[in-house]
């Protein structure tokens, strides 16, 4: 039987035998209850069921604690033995109590039907569960010293490769040792060639550096001559610009300065008493328009109505001739 059988065979024994101390404990508070009940004062009959009920808690503790010693491959020494059979005998007597007081041997021979299987059944599925325990360690064991077997064939295997393949590296490290020292000797003499190859060659680059040195030096000579050159020219034209954009700045502040003062006389002569001339009015709006004036007041400064004024000021605005947006009301 394999491990899975042991166990599928121990589930079916611990069912059987909790199904049979449950009908048990269940026959025996039926059969003792109503013993204890007649002989017991009237006034304490209510406690008959307290009895097979404490005996049947020592056989369910006897059952259980059998059951995982059993599992666990101990033993609890003489007193689970003595507990069970204490049980089952105080079970059994009580169960068979009323009969043999009565002289009815039918009765104790029907009634001892169930304590009697209860303590066969507690002593047989004991020795069944220390059976099954030592097959299952039967069988671990079987397994443990299988897989001790595999592991033993794999490590000799593994120590044979492991010196096969020692042997081939050192058979191979020889080889390559022999092979090294040959290359090595070819490798001196080669570099020795090499060496004598180096130096010709850097005698000869030395001489041309050398010269290529001398070239570079005098070019470099020019180059700087040529570099100040340019550079002094620069200078002049860079000082010649900034004079250019002085005197261009000047000569815009001068015209700007011409115009804000004839806008100011312009916009300073206030309404004129009259309308006036169409060409004196545009530049009166003119100005009035640069300097952000409403187009209500360049109305009045050009003696005009305000829609032409307010033309005008579209007109400014079209062509972009101004600066500052006009101020609407």
């Amino acid at each position: 039987m394999n491990r899975v059988q042991i166990r599928s065979s121990e589930r079916a024994l611990s069912v059987g035998t909790w199904l049979i101390v449950g009908g048990a404990m269940l026959y025996s508070v039926l059969t003792v209850t109503p013993l204890m009940a007649d002989h017991t004062p009237a006034e304490w009959r209510w406690t008959a069921p307290i009895l097979p009920l404490v005996v049947d808690a020592a056989v369910v503790i006897v059952v259980r604690l059998d059951s995982v010693l059993a599992r666990l491959g101990g033993h609890g020494g003489p007193w689970p033995v003595a507990l069970r059979w204490m049980t089952g005998t105080m079970t059994l007597a009580l169960n068979i109590g009323v009969s043999a007081l009565a002289g009815d041997l039918v009765g104790v021979a029907v009634h001892s039907v169930a304590p009697l299987l209860l303590i066969v059944t507690a002593e047989a599925g004991l020795a069944y569960r220390r059976a099954l325990t030592a097959a299952v360690l039967a069988v671990e064991a079987r397994k443990r010293a299988e897989q001790d077997a595999r592991e033993r064939a794999a490590a000799e295997r593994e120590e044979n490769r492991l010196r096969a393949a020692r042997e081939q590296r050192e058979h191979e490290a020889a080889i390559a040792c022999e092979q090294r020292e040959h290359e090595e000797r070819l490798a001196r003499e080669e570099a020795d060639r090499q060496d004598r190859i180096r130096r010709e060659e850097a005698e000869r680059a030395e001489a041309s550096e050398r010269a290529e040195r001398e070239a570079a030096e005098r070019r470099e000579q020019i180059r700087e001559q040529q570099q100040a050159e340019r550079e002094r020219l620069e200078r002049q034209a860079a000082q010649q610009r900034e004079l250019e954009v002085q005197q261009r700045a000047e000569r815009e502040r001068r015209a700007q300065e011409r115009i804000e003062r004839e806008r100011a006389a312009l916009l300073a002569a206030g309404p004129p008493p009259v309308k006036l001339p169409e060409e004196q009015a545009r530049a009166t709006v003119a100005a009035a328009f640069a300097a952000g004036v409403p187009v209500r007041v360049a109305a009045e400064l050009s003696g005009w109505s305000v829609g032409w004024a307010s033309a005008r000021y579209q007109e400014h605005r079209d062509n972009g001739t101004a600066a500052a947006p006009a101020l609407t009301r």
